[in-house]
């Protein structure tokens, strides 16, 4: 069974930082390309950050320079690590395969406020 589990989001003020985990279950994460992705409030769902089995990584335009994306093998999590955070940047953010599997986790809420 896939679980996805998000956490670490929060309120944080322009030029903040934050640091998002996501907890993988082994089947999805031992074999897959993993992503963050997020979704603001009445837009689509947007891929911002990739990562291979190893370690090569993709990144939106969007957020290239200021996210960076991680994985622990070890322990089938998935990090990304936000500075310099913009009130655009507001969203839930979820993790996932690429392409994603068809479960989604509750993901993690992030609030930059200007």
């Amino acid at each position: 069974q896939v679980q996805l589990v998000e956490s670490g989001g929060g309120l944080v003020q322009a030029g903040g930082s934050l640091r998002l985990s996501c907890a993988a279950s082994g089947s999805i994460f031992s074999i897959n390309r993993m992503g963050w992705y997020r979704q603001a409030p009445g837009k689509q769902r947007e891929l911002v950050a990739a990562i291979s089995t190893g370690g090569s990584t993709n990144y939106a335009d969007s957020v290239k320079g200021r996210f960076t994306i991680s994985r622990d093998n070890a322990k089938n999590t998935v990090y990304l690590q936000m500075n310099s955070l913009k009130p655009e940047d507001t969203a839930v953010y979820y993790c996932n395969a690429v392409p994603p599997e068809a479960y989604w986790g509750k993901g993690t809420l992030v609030t930059v406020s200007s």
